[in-house]
């Protein structure tokens, strides 16, 4: 029998894409249709077969102390920026508690690509000399959740799930255990990635998993639209700082929103595809429904996946039928990789704060480029415009997905 979830209160959260540099631009972003994907236009992108991604378009990175610069990759650098942002926003709620007591979970799909990639190649062109000290130090997987914790002063624990693109949703799944089980009074918790250079587009593109729209860079990614043919790369952080309801204080700022639940199940079918009746990934939308002690006609609307690649868009559009059966047909459902491109395992994290202010604003966003919808997906998507939620005085609630390459496969319940 499944233990029901202690709900977790968000009160803070940071965010750094290529629609915002925190999550009030995003949000904007969002609502204004725009989309983060542009073209590659520097040297070292010209002979690629990919020259399309998202990147952070105002770099805050050069805003990090040089040191930081100079010792951290980008993907943690990107994640120490985001948890800075979220920890000032929840400072209110921090006063008095033992950092003992802080854990920092920062999933992550790679790592630092762009440190394997640089110091691969000084090692073939310099020789075995001129390779940085630090190399490993800041390719690591890990990297990003040390950083966070040394930048802090936190000692509760500092994990990393590495579970491709489900990542940054798998760290909020981690975060609720640790303070469920006590283990924690706070955690900072999410997903960052910074694949977009050429290691990271020819090794996506030689499995052709990417869009290949080098032209139209902005209609490239396409969340269950009947042409779409693949997602597009993206870089980007966010992290959530994450207590108990009763832990908040008294007179601070109301929470954000609330984790309410986290379910989980893994495909057991193959390392990239994901098994196309959605039979397992329906079972983690069942986990996270019951852990909430939620109905399907309890939710608002659902925020998919959706990758844009043909494969799975419709496993996850079978795997919604399967586990919300015909509340399908009017939930309204978002896709926001349409405009954000793939975050990868940062973009469970940068999502799920996107989810939440459309909880707490009562409007579910429209999903560029999903139209022509695919005939096969036989989802609500919002199209044309973004949805305004009926006004009413209780919670709303909304379930988010999130997939990753190897069948990992996470769900979340949402309340605002």
């Amino acid at each position: 029998m499944r233990k029901p979830s202690e709900r977790l209160a968000v009160t803070g959260w940071g965010s750094i894409n290529p629609l915002g540099h925190d999550p009030e631009s995003t949000w904007k972003a969002i609502l204004s249709g725009r989309s983060g994907v542009s073209s590659l236009a520097d040297e070292w992108a010209k002979d690629l077969p990919i020259r399309l991604a998202g990147r952070v378009q105002q770099d805050l990175c050069e805003t990090l102390e040089p040191l930081l610069q100079r010792r951290l990759d980008r993907c943690s650098q990107l994640a120490l920026l985001a948890a800075r942002q979220a920890w000032a926003q929840a400072s209110p709620h921090l006063s008095g508690v033992d950092p003992a007591r802080i854990a920092v979970v920062i999933g992550t799909g790679i790592g630092g690509l762009a440190t394997l990639e640089r110091q691969h190649t000084i090692l073939l062109n310099a020789g075995p000399t001129r390779v940085n000290p630090l190399t490993v130090p800041m390719l690591i997987p890990n990297a990003a959740a040390s950083h966070i914790a040394i930048d802090l002063g936190l000692h509760g624990g500092a994990h990393t799930p590495v579970s491709a693109c489900a990542s940054g949703a798998e760290a909020l799944l981690l975060a609720q255990l640790l303070i469920n089980d006590n283990r924690a009074d706070v955690v900072l918790a999410g997903g960052t990635e910074a694949p977009v250079n050429r290691l990271g587009l020819v090794g996506f593109a030689a499995m052709r998993a990417l869009s290949s729209r080098n032209e139209e860079p902005e209609q490239a990614s396409r969340p269950y639209g009947q042409d779409r043919d693949g997602f597009v790369l993206s870089e980007g952080a966010g992290v959530l700082v994450l207590q108990r309801e009763r832990d908040l204080a008294s007179g601070a700022p109301p929470p954000l929103g609330i984790i309410q639940a986290c379910g989980c199940s893994s495909d057991g079918h193959h390392i990239v595809a994901p098994e196309p009746e959605g039979l397992q990934a329906s079972q983690a939308i069942a986990d996270a429904l019951q852990r909430a002690d939620l109905t399907v006609a309890d939710l608002s609307f659902v925020q998919a996946h959706a990758t844009g690649t043909p494969v799975g868009d419709l496993a996850e559009s079978r795997a919604l039928r399967r586990g919300l059966g015909n509340a399908l047909d009017h939930m309204p459902v978002t896709a926001p990789k349409g405009q954000l491109g793939h975050l990868l395992g940062a973009a469970g994290a940068v999502e799920t704060i996107l989810a939440l202010q459309a909880l707490r604003q009562g409007i579910v966003p429209r999903s560029l480029n999903s139209n022509p919808l695919d005939p096969a997906v036989n989802l609500a998507v919002v199209q044309q415009e973004s949805l305004v939620l009926p006004s009413h005085n209780s919670e709303r609630y909304a379930l988010k997905n999130a997939f990753g390459f190897g069948g990992h496969n996470i769900s979340l319940i949402l309340a605002a």
